[in-house]
């Protein structure tokens, strides 16, 4: 969450010259709403069936970049197949800074101009102890990437960079 894979996703779909899938966006688009609305209206697990149907489709096409939420990770079944099918590099960065990255954007206007929270997972409670909490839950299948680039004092473009001298390398 907040690390900058949308971002940097970008940036090596660019320096690639390969698309760039936001598993995120497409489950928006198969599913005709926001990730936020989804979670709200049909609940994490429902977001959770798409999101693994749209990683399984991902993963049998070759050639582009891929950012997934941070939670896709944690399936076994998708951990397993994107480590089999892809190269994956995780995103890394301290709570605060995840914090102060999202600060300011905990809400946005829905369709119908409604406000959504646009982290779900952050819902109740203190926002800074949920980050905390669930990087400690992930972190053991986040330990199974590839390879992990820490984004906190990086931008974007250094953070491909850095993905990319590991690629060549």
């Amino acid at each position: 969450m907040a690390t900058g894979k949308t971002e940097v996703g970008r940036a090596l779909a660019r320096r690639f010259r390969r698309p760039m899938v936001d598993a995120d966006d497409e489950v928006e688009s198969r599913a005709g709403k926001s990730v936020a609305i989804i979670f709200s209206e049909d609940g994490e697990e429902a977001f959770r069936a798409m999101e693994k149907e749209v990683i399984r489709d991902l993963c049998l096409e070759t050639g582009h970049v891929v950012a997934v939420g941070g939670g896709a990770f944690v399936d076994p079944e998708n951990r397993k197949l994107m480590l089999t099918k892809g190269f994956v590099v995780c995103l890394s960065a301290r709570p605060e800074t995840v914090y102060a990255r999202i600060a300011g954007n905990e809400d946005a206007d829905d369709a119908s101009g409604e406000k959504r929270p646009v982290r779900p997972l952050l819902l109740g409670g203190n926002q800074l102890e949920r980050i905390e909490s669930l990087m400690a839950q992930r972190a053991p299948a986040y330990a199974e990437a590839h390879y992990t680039v820490q984004s906190d004092d990086l931008t974007i473009d250094q953070v491909a960079e850095r993905i990319l001298d590991i690629c060549l390398a």
